[in-house]
């Protein structure tokens, strides 16, 4: 548990088959942690 956030839950991985526009290929938490991340999600419909 993190001090201070007694009910602090953590993000799961990425699911596989999922299409990334942008990078050569999909980014794992753990490159990701420190950093701020935005994440756009939207539909063609």
């Amino acid at each position: 548990m993190t001090p201070g956030f007694p009910h602090t839950v953590h993000a799961p991985e990425f699911v596989e088959g999922l299409d990334w526009i942008g990078v050569s290929r999909p980014p794992t938490l753990a490159e990701l942690r420190g950093k701020i991340v935005l994440l756009d999600f939207w539909t063609a419909g």
